[in-house]
């Protein structure tokens, strides 16, 4: 009889932890569910954030003066190691006038792959000037004598255009001199001795090879220390290198035979003078030009 009475109780006693199980179950269901959750939250890489570089190439893209005009005659493009004396000195032309051609305002600002006129703009004249004469000459048949007035009026317009096209300085070899009394220790070699080396004292006489004006007098360019640059005319300059003191000015007017400098050993090993005669900016052999002695 108690057996059969407690029968009940174990049942219910039985259904109550299977609830609690169930109930247990049911409790951790909401957090499997978060988990999920929290990976949708995750932030994807955007693929916005490429779409600015895109644009910095063609903002870094830096046009140079003149690049318009790279390759052309009369036109030169700066190089590594390039200063406006030593483009002046390649290109025989006073660096002065290079600087105003190109309306270069700080001369010690050039850039590489810039490009700059190394010919005066005259010089691009002389082409137009021939083309432009040539039209002037279409006449018709006078009719009568108001057209004839009015062809007289048009007329000074192309004389105008040949002015500039008129013959610049003299272009005549020059009447060359030894600058120096001292020997050679070195003579011209085509790519690699741009000059002669000419031996001498502390202090010896520099002197003009010929007549001509100072386009330079400094130590701004490298490997010739004291340096003095001669332009003679439209085709020749001749440079003196190495000097213990300079004599002359830029601008300065110069005659053959001259005192331009005292001899010295500036940015060299020994006493010399470094001498170069420059035909269009290219070296050639002084040696040639010189008279013999």
């Amino acid at each position: 009889m108690h057996s059969t009475a407690r029968l009940p109780n174990l049942l219910l006693l039985c259904g109550l932890v299977w609830l609690a199980g169930c109930a247990g179950t049911q409790n951790k269901a909401p957090v499997e569910e978060r988990q999920p959750t929290r990976q949708a939250a995750k932030p994807l890489p955007a693929p916005v954030a490429s779409t600015p570089p895109l644009a910095a190439p063609a903002d870094a893209v830096k046009v140079l003066p003149g690049a318009e005009n790279a390759g052309k005659p009369g036109y030169y493009t700066v190089k590594p190691g390039d200063t406006m004396i030593r483009i002046g000195l390649e290109q025989g032309q006073n660096w002065r006038d290079i600087v105003r051609w190109n309306s270069i305002e700080n001369p010690n600002l050039i850039e590489v792959g810039q490009v700059l006129r190394v010919v005066p703009p005259q010089a691009d004249a002389t082409a137009l000037a021939s083309q432009a004469v040539a039209p002037a000459k279409v006449e018709s048949k006078p009719l009568d004598a108001k057209p004839a007035a009015a062809a007289s009026t048009a007329a000074p317009a192309p004389a105008a255009v040949v002015a500039p096209a008129a013959a610049p300085a003299n272009d005549d070899e020059p009447a060359w001199a030894w600058p120096s009394a001292g020997s050679v220790l070195a003579g011209f070699e085509e790519g690699k001795q741009k000059g002669l080396a000419i031996a001498g004292k502390a202090g010896d006489p520099v002197l003009a090879a010929a007549d001509g004006r100072v386009v330079y007098a400094g130590s701004g360019l490298r490997g010739y220390g004291n340096l003095v640059i001669v332009k003679h005319n439209n085709t020749y300059l001749t440079a003196y290198a190495h000097n213990q003191t300079l004599l002359v000015k830029e601008d300065q007017a110069v005659r053959r035979g001259q005192k331009i400098a005292e001899m010295g050993s500036s940015d060299a090993e020994r006493v010399q003078l470094h001498f170069e005669i420059r035909r269009q900016g290219k070296p050639v052999d002084p040696a040639k030009l010189l008279p013999a002695r």
